[in-house]
């Protein structure tokens, strides 16, 4: 996922694509205890992709929080 894609998302899309891909990661950490995954590099890419998206949001919440000042 690029910035510019989560740059277009909306408040509420934010915090469902988060709590999607953390799913996401945990369903991937598993598979990938049980048995090697084809492509372990996409835990950490699911990873930075959370991390994009949690900055994202706190951003949004301290400008709403400064404008409301």
């Amino acid at each position: 996922m690029k910035n510019s894609e989560v740059l277009e998302l909306s408040t509420e899309e934010l915090v469902a694509r988060i709590s999607e891909e953390r799913n996401n990661l945990t369903k991937l950490k598993f598979a990938h205890t049980v048995s090697a995954i084809e492509n372990p590099t996409r835990i950490t890419k699911v990873r930075k992709d959370i991390a994009r998206l949690n900055t994202e949001l706190t951003k949004r919440k301290a400008a709403s929080a400064s404008e409301n000042k």
